[in-house]
């Protein structure tokens, strides 16, 4: 399902909401509902004085939402990428809906752009590191090297004037956790605007993005909170971009005396280690979503170099050195936020 926890981005303008009937609005007509999807609660919010334009956005929202959930997710057998990836070996490419290419063809970009540090054929990895955050046992040297085969550059190869895939490595299964959620998000809010609301958020339990700021303001009014930080960070006014967080706060496992985050390193097959949040502002979710699970398993200062790679982006990093916790901004935070993109969305 895409599962992600909440890593800890508190909104001061987020409204919540529940299933049935809309709750009366807020002041200046807003209004926001919440579901499950995607494994975690999502909440839309929208600035509207028409309560039925209002509720059929929302709606539209989280039907987005859902219908992606059933293309993207690793956990559903029969979702259109457990599909492919049951199908590897392919001998020929297989031709995909043209929601699962974007996102493939978007995760592609960030695996070359970062090293590997995100790659989307990482689900061998992430199914062998579930197991030993289970048993508190890493995992056999034999059984990382098989699954180590099955992941990297060579095994997902983009087919473009056929809109196909190709998987040719045995063992190969793709996992869209780091960036699936974003690309929703980004999706559902499309859906919104095609409605005529120009002023929304949507937070996805730590992966937010909003739209035009509410009307007599500058932004959404975002405060943060980074796990293991001392205090938040100032509030600032978010439009038109997106914030997602990233770190090991809830899921982190201690092994043989080390401390191992949830988050794959794809290049080694283990747990991410030591104690790292990220925040990162985009101009889309997609972008945001992808980079700071990139940036999570780089660190501060590889991650630093590069956020200078991704136009309109801007990260913080909160982490603990010599006992003490640290902050590490990039050039623009939050600057950045009111910024949009030469050529947004394109690392």
């Amino acid at each position: 399902m895409l599962c992600r926890a909440a890593v800890g981005a508190g909104l001061a303008a987020s409204v919540g909401g529940c299933r049935g009937p809309l709750p009366a609005p807020t002041a200046g007509g807003r209004f926001a509902k919440t579901r499950r999807l995607m494994g975690v609660p999502w909440t839309i919010t929208v600035q509207e004085a028409d309560a039925a334009q209002a509720e059929d956005a929302i709606a539209a929202g989280f039907a987005e939402v859902e219908r992606l959930e059933r293309i993207l997710s690793d956990y559903d057998p029969a979702s259109e990428l457990c599909r492919l990836s049951a199908a590897a070996p392919t001998t020929e490419p297989v031709v995909v809906s043209a929601d699962l290419w974007s996102v493939l063809e978007r995760a592609v970009l960030f695996r070359d752009a970062t090293g590997g540090a995100f790659d989307p054929s990482v689900g061998p990895l992430t199914t062998l590191w579930r197991q030993a955050r289970r048993t508190g046992r890493l995992p056999r040297p034999d059984r990382l090297a098989a699954a180590r085969a099955a992941v990297g550059a060579g095994a997902l190869v983009l087919v473009p004037e056929r809109r196909a895939v190709l998987l040719p490595r045995p063992g190969t299964r793709l996992d869209l956790g780091g960036i699936g959620m974003g690309y929703a998000a980004d999706r559902a809010m499309e859906g919104l605007a095609s409605r005529g609301i120009r002023a929304a958020m949507i937070d996805a339990s730590g992966d937010i993005l909003v739209s035009a700021a509410p009307p007599g303001t500058r932004g959404w009014k975002i405060k943060t909170a980074p796990h293991g930080a001392p205090t938040s960070t100032p509030a600032f006014e978010l439009a038109d971009a997106a914030l997602t967080t990233s770190g090991d706060a809830f899921q982190a496992v201690e092994i043989d005396g080390v401390r191992y985050s949830h988050i794959v390193d794809p290049r080694t097959g283990l747990g991410v280690t030591g104690r790292t949040a990220v925040m990162v502002i985009g101009p889309d979710c997609t972008t945001a979503d992808a980079l700071a699970t990139a940036l999570n398993v780089l660190g501060p200062r590889d991650g630093l170099q590069a956020v200078a790679r991704f136009p309109g982006t801007a990260a913080l990093f909160s982490f603990v050195e010599e006992g003490a916790i640290r902050q590490l901004a990039s050039p623009g935070w939050p600057a950045v936020a009111s910024q949009p993109a030469a050529n947004p969305g394109k690392p």
